[in-house]
């Protein structure tokens, strides 16, 4: 599948909700996780602003990849974010969009208060 990678460098990216689990079926409850590492996957709801717009994305990383308090508001730095367009059929009806996974959601936060 492509993958694009995204650019963070000029964006200002915030926690919009903490991290949960990935659900891989909803009907079971049965959690998501990496094929390659078996690491469980969350995802982090994150606050993405550049060229003056924003936009909520929810981005899926691996919880070993999910390091310091990620509350609302907490200014992140996403490591290794791609996006991957995706396309099913279900029921009939097709539907299509853009997945985003990254290797690491880094709180920024820790290394500011800790300075003050």
């Amino acid at each position: 599948m492509r993958q694009i990678p995204v650019d963070t460098s000029a964006a200002t990216v915030m926690v919009a909700k903490t991290p949960e689990p990935k659900v891989k079926d909803r009907r079971t409850g049965e959690l998501a996780v990496d094929a390659e590492t078996g690491a469980k996957l969350m995802t982090v709801n994150v606050m993405f602003a550049a060229n003056d717009e924003v936009e909520i994305l929810s981005v899926t990383v691996p919880e070993t990849g999910i390091s310091g308090e990620l509350a609302m508001g907490t200014p992140v730095a996403l490591t290794g974010l791609v996006a991957r367009p995706w396309e099913n059929e279900f029921n009939g009806q097709k539907r299509h969009g853009i997945a985003f996974r990254a290797i690491a959601v880094t709180s920024l936060a820790t290394a500011g208060s800790k300075a003050a």
